[in-house]
């Protein structure tokens, strides 16, 4: 489904199966797009007393957003714009992501898990992974990445000696994130919900697979591409 096939017929349930992050849009707008989600968008909005053109343009603009962060071409930066792309793409939108998703997995997690207990593993890997992830790009952002920008600026063998143990924490921090990741594949399916999954299911799933291809491009583009260049810089 691209933006060009989403229209005031199109019923909300597919918006968000289709974009997964239009479900805070509709969760902000008080849409029903879990139990109620199998209604035309007009319907929908209608029922809320809103501008089904109003709500359409912010399906558009999430939807532009999203197809900007794809186009990117990241490994041919320069480290600095590198680290300036790796801030804004990644580390913002985690900051935005894992909040908003929060309560998502928390519902998931006390409904249904009662009788799918794997929810209730998805909620604590979910949970780990949001304070690692925060934490992590957090001392990226404030520690590690400025002194990769002066090592850069003006590269040395004693600048290099000293960013050798920042870069094999955070590539050990890496791996461990890699390996929540691989769990929750696992205990997915592979990200797949069952054939009567609820809409906040299916969301979640969709989500986390997102979040997935999101952290691994993100560890790609800082151990393979922007390390490498620091290491190579001498």
């Amino acid at each position: 489904m691209t933006t060009a096939t989403v229209n005031e017929n199109t019923w909300v349930s597919d918006i968000v199966s289709e974009m997964p992050r239009t479900g805070d849009l509709f969760r902000e707008l008080r849409i029903d797009f879990c139990c109620g989600g199998k209604m035309p968008l007009q319907q929908a909005a209608q029922e809320r007393g809103l501008d089904t053109a109003e709500v359409l343009s912010r399906i558009e603009q999430i939807a532009q957003e999203e197809a900007l962060r794809q186009e990117m071409k990241p490994s041919s930066l320069e480290p600095d714009a590198l680290i300036a792309h790796i801030q804004q793409r990644y580390h913002a939108t985690l900051r935005e992501e894992l909040p908003a998703l929060t309560p998502y997995v928390t519902k998931l997690a006390r409904v249904h898990g009662g009788h799918r207990p794997y929810l209730l593993r998805v909620q604590e890997i979910f949970s780990l992974l949001k304070k690692e992830l925060l934490e992590h790009t957090e001392d990226e952002d404030q520690n590690v990445f400025p002194l990769l920008a002066s090592y850069f600026a003006s590269p040395s063998a004693e600048g290099a000696e000293a960013l050798k143990p920042h870069l094999s924490e955070l590539e050990s921090e890496h791996e461990a994130a890699g390996d929540l990741l691989k769990e929750l594949r696992e205990i997915t399916s592979d990200f797949v919900p069952p054939m009567d999954a609820c809409g906040t299911h299916r969301l979640v799933l969709n989500r986390l697979a997102a979040l997935e291809k999101d952290t691994f491009e993100h560890i790609h583009l800082e151990n393979n591409v922007l390390f490498d260049q620091a290491r190579k810089a001498i």
